[in-house]
């Protein structure tokens, strides 16, 4: 009886808690993370799938960071980072993520465009409406009905599942290339370097950290609902790399296997799944970055909101009116309006680098945020006995060098014109 008991509480905090981490997880697989994968398996094929249990294990680590931080100290992490570290290094930590999140949001209503054009729908329509719409859900809505639409967003994922079921791969293949890492040889061609990188980038992303935090303080989870939230990010981390793992299967099954390695949008891949795979795997597929696509379009300049008003002393939070966070609101608000009047714009062939740049300038910026976190959440005086572990400071310290050294490899790789 006890035993029920004690199940039926751990369940109800579990569900009391539930929201931001397999939230925040799952939004990294969004438009630009979508071509990213889709990239890997049509240009190597099955070659990036080894990366996927490391990543995995990196990125639970430190999203589990995010989230004991948030809970142990009730601040966000540009909160934390403003008071031990100053205004001018968060200053300048602002403009870096503010930077790469709006290449990160271009990227979004590039995947709702090109999307819905799968579909007939121009472009001109689509992304207007499809802002509005955005900027209703959060501005008009109270924290708890805007979480439950992001929750319901996160298991229209499970399109990508099916995609990659019906592209029907060599899945003992697939399989041993999960475990297996290639030669030693490929690490020196410039393009699987970068799409290493870019794999990287995308499934550990810095702005995660930030909203993850941020999400986890406006939540209310403390320290008691603690190890509930951490069951709600290491659910969230796997499911989300899971989608990932079938995105680059899919692609190399069907579009690595008949040659056609050129991706320039997430919907290209899309495109080139239907005579492959047919019809309900081109839209999955569609479906799948159209959902990822808006999903991330809320998310992102969301996150950037709460990253740049708790780094000056904003009010900031879903929770909060319009009259309350002004400056959170016009900030989304603006980030919606560049993000989409630029997609309109701007050139196709210009568009198709800030997608891929921006993924790869993620996987730059990522160390800096990692070695931020890694200093405050060893502080006894702010985390007092939840201070990591020696395994978990040696897996974000080695994720942090790990980075590191891709990049530099890449930039060498790059100024050698290795391309293998």
């Amino acid at each position: 009886m006890k035993f029920f008991k004690r199940s039926k509480t751990r369940l109800l905090l579990f569900l009391a808690v539930v929201g931001p981490g397999f939230i925040t997880a799952n939004v990294d697989n969004d438009a630009g993370g979508i071509l990213v994968y889709s990239s890997a398996g049509a240009q190597f094929g099955h070659l990036l799938l080894w990366t996927m249990i490391p990543i995995t294990l990196a990125l639970i680590v430190v999203q589990e960071m995010s989230a004991r931080m948030g809970a142990v100290t009730g601040k966000g992490l540009s909160d934390l980072i403003r008071e031990e570290f100053g205004l001018r290094i968060t200053f300048l930590m602002m403009i870096g993520i503010l930077i790469t999140n709006f290449g990160n949001v271009v990227t979004e209503f590039i995947g709702i465009a090109t999307s819905l054009e799968l579909f007939g729908l121009p472009r001109i329509y689509t992304v207007p409406v499809c802002g509005v719409i955005v900027w209703l859900i959060v501005v008009k809505g109270q924290y708890k009905s805007v979480e439950k639409v992001f929750l319901a967003a996160s298991f229209f994922y499970v399109t990508y599942i099916l995609a990659g079921v019906l592209a029907h791969p060599l899945w003992k293949d697939a399989a041993i290339a999960t475990f297996k890492p290639p030669a030693i040889k490929a690490f020196r061609d410039q393009a699987y370097l970068f799409m290493v990188i870019g794999v990287v980038g995308t499934t550990i992303a810095p702005w995660m950290q930030f909203y993850l935090q941020s999400s986890i303080v406006e939540k209310g989870v403390t320290r008691r609902g603690y190890k509930a939230s951490r069951l709600d990010v290491v659910t969230g981390c796997i499911f989300t790399d899971i989608v990932a793992w079938f995105i680059i299967v899919a692609c190399a099954a069907t579009l690595y296997l008949h040659g056609f390695r050129d991706i320039k949008y997430a919907a290209d891949a899309a495109q080139a799944l239907k005579p492959l795979a047919g019809d309900y795997a081109y839209i999955l597929f569609a479906v799948g970055l159209f959902n990822a696509s808006l999903f991330a379009a809320s998310i992102l300049p969301l996150s950037t909101a709460y990253t740049v008003c708790e780094g000056l002393g904003f009010e900031s939070g879903v929770g909060k009116k319009f009259g309350e966070a002004p400056f959170f609101y016009w900030l989304y608000t603006l980030l919606i309006i560049a993000g989409g009047t630029l997609v309109l714009l701007i050139p196709a062939p210009r568009l198709v680098e800030i997608v891929v740049w921006s993924q790869v300038i993620n996987g730059i910026v990522l160390p800096f945020v990692l070695i931020f976190m890694l200093i405050l959440i060893n502080k006894k005086e702010l985390m007092g006995e939840y201070t990591n572990t020696r395994l978990f400071n040696a897996v974000a310290w080695s994720t942090t060098v790990i980075v590191v050294a891709l990049s530099l490899a890449w930039m060498v790789a790059s100024l050698g014109g290795k391309t293998g």
